[in-house]
């Protein structure tokens, strides 16, 4: 049984943080933001706004957005987030109890900034297994919540966001062959820990806040993530110039910019969210999409490479069909 995603929509707090609010906290400024990273601007949750409301709100405007869509059947749920408001329950069991979606499997995914492509990939699964016909796949987060404003090199890169998508059984494969992995080798080198002190006999700061060691990561995500469009694209025995577009995980413009280059693909049809909403870890995704949808770019029968990478460190991707 093939699959598709139906609908997208997403979900952005009001709270609009520029980079000068940094200035003033830690030695920085708006110059060395953007050109180091591309962010102009970011979103926090309110002090009241969880990783569950973020997602019930996006539900939510997935049924506002699109008149034809219901929750009516919705069977499994999927939340990719590392923000959780608990451990448990779910995220996942948030939704389905604010909607009253019954018989609805849930499970949260902690793949980082993965997560949302994860998610439809579990999701295509299920479809394809027969034992699920209607998938609500999110990934949301709060990282505003999980930053050290001590950490000057780590502060300035994250915002809140939470996008969904619904997923249902289609006559027409939209939904191809996917690549998923990871190198768990690198766990030191991005994490957010409360309770272990050592990750790979490396010790770590087990102190609930975001780390990350950026020039590990940076060249790790250039490597892998050039690596596995290639591998993706030939899985599925297509070349570049059949792409529409590409949604990489919005960590940073210049990993971006790297990757471009490295494939020679236009970054005008490389789709972004870093600029005004900075890295939403598992939001990125769905939030690339719903800009672009949005400005009028994305049309019917556009085929969207999507890739996600972060902590683990791990890696997924997936070609689709809108």
């Amino acid at each position: 049984m093939n699959a598709k995603i139906t609908a997208i929509a997403v979900y952005t707090p009001a709270e609009r943080v520029t980079n000068e609010y940094f200035e003033k906290i830690i030695e920085t400024n708006d110059e060395w933001i953007v050109s180091r990273t591309g962010i102009k601007e970011r979103r926090f949750s309110a002090p009241d706004e969880y990783t569950s409301d973020l997602c019930i709100k996006a539900v939510k405007n997935l049924v506002a957005e699109n008149p034809d869509i219901t929750l009516d059947g919705v069977d499994f749920i999927l939340v990719g987030t590392t923000t959780a408001d608990q451990v448990m329950p779910s995220m996942a069991t948030r939704v389905q109890d604010y909607f009253k979606i019954p018989n609805c499997g849930c499970l949260d995914i902690m793949a980082a900034c993965a997560g949302f492509v994860y998610g439809v990939v579990l999701a295509k699964g299920l479809i394809a297994a027969g034992t699920h016909k209607k998938v609500l796949v999110l990934g949301a987060e709060t990282l505003s919540k999980f930053m050290d404003y001590n950490d000057r090199t780590s502060c300035i890169l994250f915002g809140d966001a939470a996008g969904v998508a619904l997923i249902e059984p289609s006559d027409k494969a939209k939904i191809f062959k996917s690549i998923t992995g990871s190198d768990g080798s690198h766990g030191s080198d991005l994490y957010l820990s409360q309770h272990v002190s050592v990750i790979n006999g490396q010790p770590i700061n087990a102190n609930g806040k975001i780390y990350q060691n950026g020039r590990v990561v940076f060249k790790w995500a250039v490597q892998t993530v050039t690596e596995k469009v290639a591998g993706l694209l030939a899985l599925n025995n297509l070349d570049l110039n059949q792409l529409d577009w590409i949604i990489l995980h919005s960590a940073n413009m210049r990993i971006i910019d790297a990757v471009a280059s490295a494939i020679n693909y236009p970054m005008e049809k490389m789709l972004t969210s870093i600029e005004y909403f900075a890295n939403t870890s598992a939001a990125s995704i769905p939030l690339s999409w719903d800009i672009a949808k949005k400005a009028g770019k994305i049309k019917p029968g556009n085929k969207i490479l999507m890739l996600g990478f972060g902590g683990g460190l791990t890696y997924a991707g997936v070609i689709i069909e809108v």
